[in-house]
């Protein structure tokens, strides 16, 4: 599968943001998408999870902020972030994988997406 990540930009504190992820490919659906976020410097870091079933897993730093949903038919995943804080700036990727009980570790994740810039300035 290949993924294309989008939505990032420059936005101020306390203002919602919405990725997306599109998807190529029919098995879309099969897939356990994430969202991670790198800083330079910093190793990636996983942000937030959504299983096949639609259940989802957050980062602590991100849980009640972000939420992370998919829509099948349109073979994409979103990360919709409000109350943004100049901590949330980073590149953001979006991943996929069929492996079964995968959660937060990155290495698990087979497929990645090139990435795409989000800063929140104070």
């Amino acid at each position: 599968v290949q993924l294309q990540a989008s939505g990032g930009g420059l936005v101020q504190a306390g203002d919602s943001l919405r990725l997306s992820c599109a998807a190529s490919g029919r098995t879309f659906s099969t897939y356990v998408m994430a969202w991670f976020r790198q800083t330079p410097g910093k190793e990636r870091a996983f942000v937030a999870r959504i299983a096949k079933s639609g259940i989802t897993y957050y980062a602590d730093s991100v849980k009640g902020r972000f939420t992370i949903s998919r829509d099948n038919a349109q073979n994409t995943v979103y990360l919709q972030m409000n109350s943004l804080k100049v901590d949330d700036t980073a590149v953001y990727y979006c991943a996929a994988t069929q492996r079964l009980g995968v959660t937060t570790d990155l290495a698990k994740y087979d497929y990645w997406g090139q990435g795409t810039q989000v800063t929140v300035s104070s």
